[in-house]
């Protein structure tokens, strides 16, 4: 399966950690804000581990 690069500046479609695509560090994303610029021109970002959200109250 190929890996959907989400590219610097994008809103980040899920909260979690992204790594960029051909290795890197990882950062941490909140959904809906942009994700940061990426260490080597020509990256994207991958979503590695998603953010695993609890209801309120539970």
């Amino acid at each position: 399966m190929a890996v959907k690069k989400i590219n610097p500046g994008t809103p980040a479609p899920d909260s979690g950690q992204y790594r960029p695509v051909g290795g890197g560090s990882e950062v941490t994303a909140v959904q809906g804000k942009p994700l940061p610029p990426t260490p080597k021109a020509g990256q994207g970002w991958k979503l590695v581990d998603k953010t695993k959200h609890k209801p309120k109250g539970k």
